[in-house]
């Protein structure tokens, strides 16, 4: 069955830096469009960053410039480098295919606080 294991998320000051994992099963991975996801309290759940099996990135336009998404297909493994953090980025951190699948993992809680 499909499964998504998230990873990496911490408190961490504004202006700091973390690295988001989601390990991805049950999905043809290398040829799927994966994309991150978060949800902060009282907010519906956004979409953050994508990328598609062939290396093109889109972001949502409040993260460009200071997230990375990447990917490794040979760990069926997605990642986001968040840089520059701002409270604003307080959610938790989801990963999925997009167009979403109906199955989510159990996310990964970022706190930007000082």
């Amino acid at each position: 069955q499909v499964q998504f294991v998230e990873s990496g998320g911490g408190l961490v000051q504004p202006g700091g830096s973390l690295r988001l994992s989601c390990a991805a099963s049950g999905i043809a991975f290398s040829s799927t469009k994966m994309g991150w996801y978060r949800q902060a309290p009282g907010n519906q759940r956004e979409l953050v960053a994508t990328i598609s099996p062939f290396q093109i990135l889109d972001y949502r336009a409040s993260v460009r410039g200071r997230f990375a998404i990447f990917r490794d297909n040979t760990k069926n493994t997605v990642y986001l480098q968040m840089n520059v953090l701002k409270p604003e980025d307080t959610a938790v951190y989801y990963c999925n295919t997009e167009p979403q699948s109906t199955t989510w993992g159990q996310g990964t809680q970022v706190t930007v606080s000082a």
